[in-house]
């Protein structure tokens, strides 16, 4: 192949400089066009992604139902392990090189077992609403891990950027921590170190996906987890109470199938497409969206705070769109 090039590059040279001026004029409009087209594309599949993960606490209260914490959060990795296996089979997927291997144990870690085994903990004790907290200030983390992890070779997000996602999240947190009258417990301890491991899981899937497949991300995350949601599998099954219905049951296969694996799909492709920071302001609307469900699903009663809450968010995530990233 770089015999080929060589001889192409050299023959050009030869013919003269004549022949290379019309190379430019057709350059420019695919090139100019594609952005605002994956732009929109990235931010549609991003908001998929929100909407996908917005049910996730409320199918896990769902699957708390039937499952302990510890069987709940191994079938979940387990399940979406062995689907994501046979895709990758399905689609011939070669071995990810060697230095997408470090970023893939960071999402594994992050977004694989700590996320959803922390979160489950805390929803024993904890409401889908007070437990939207952690949603709330995670798109500030991500973003902030994003830039921590870029450096300074990479343009940083401006101050109206960050003056947005800050308002947004503490709009969120606020609104959040007032229904909790806030009183922070061992489930607000164990949501804060959910928001940290699963930042670091999304800013890292989302930098990878730009040289990978979202979906190979997520995929290659959930089989490297294989053997601890397995283990965790075989000892928390006979250790913990097991009661099948028809809502545990629903709430598990949405957490493997969706949460734990199809919702990333889409969500790591939006991320590559429109960038991690501005990809993760989108989460912003997604504690209100679970508040949403969770009065549908759950039963539980709607804040009144919720609709004023709901339009700073919406007010947050219009500038943080606009803003420079």
């Amino acid at each position: 192949m770089r015999a080929q090039d060589s001889a192409t590059l050299a023959s050009a040279i030869a013919v003269g400089p004549a022949t290379t001026p019309p190379a430019p004029a057709t350059g420019p409009a695919p090139a100019a066009a594609a952005p605002g087209g994956r732009g929109s594309a990235g931010t549609a599949q991003a908001a998929l992604g929100v909407l996908c993960f917005s049910f996730s606490f409320p199918a896990t209260a769902w699957a708390l139902t039937g499952f302990g914490p510890w069987t709940a959060t191994g079938l979940r990795g387990l399940l979406a392990g062995v689907l994501a296996a046979l895709c990758l089979a399905a689609a011939r997927v070669p071995l990810p090189e060697r230095r997408h291997w470090p970023g893939l144990l960071v999402v594994s870690a992050g977004c694989v077992l700590g996320f959803p085994l922390l979160t489950t903990l805390a929803l024993r004790t904890s409401s889908t609403a007070h437990s939207a907290v952690v949603i709330g200030v995670l798109p500030l983390a991500t973003a902030a891990v994003a830039a921590l992890r870029a450096g300074r070779s990479a343009a940083r997000p401006s101050r109206l950027f960050w003056g947005a996602a800050l308002a947004g999240a503490v709009a969120v947190l606020g609104f959040t921590l007032l229904q909790s009258h806030g009183r922070p417990g061992l489930a607000d301890l164990c949501l804060f170190a959910a928001l940290l491991v699963c930042a670091a899981g999304y800013a890292e899937g989302g930098r990878i996906s730009r040289e990978l497949p979202g979906w190979q991300v997520i995929a290659w995350a959930v089989v490297v987890a294989l053997p601890v949601t397995a283990l965790t599998t075989a000892l928390a099954l006979p250790a913990e109470p097991v009661e099948l219905g028809g809502k545990a049951v629903a709430g598990l296969a949405y957490t493997a199938l969706v949460s734990q694996f199809g919702g990333f799909v889409v969500w790591y492709r939006g991320m590559a497409a429109i960038g991690v920071p501005r990809a993760s302001q989108l989460q912003l609307a997604q504690p209100l969206l679970t508040l949403v469900w969770s009065v549908l699903l759950l039963g539980e009663v709607l804040p009144a705070a919720a609709p004023v809450t709901a339009v700073v968010v919406l007010l947050c995530i219009a500038l943080t769109q606009r803003a420079r990233v």
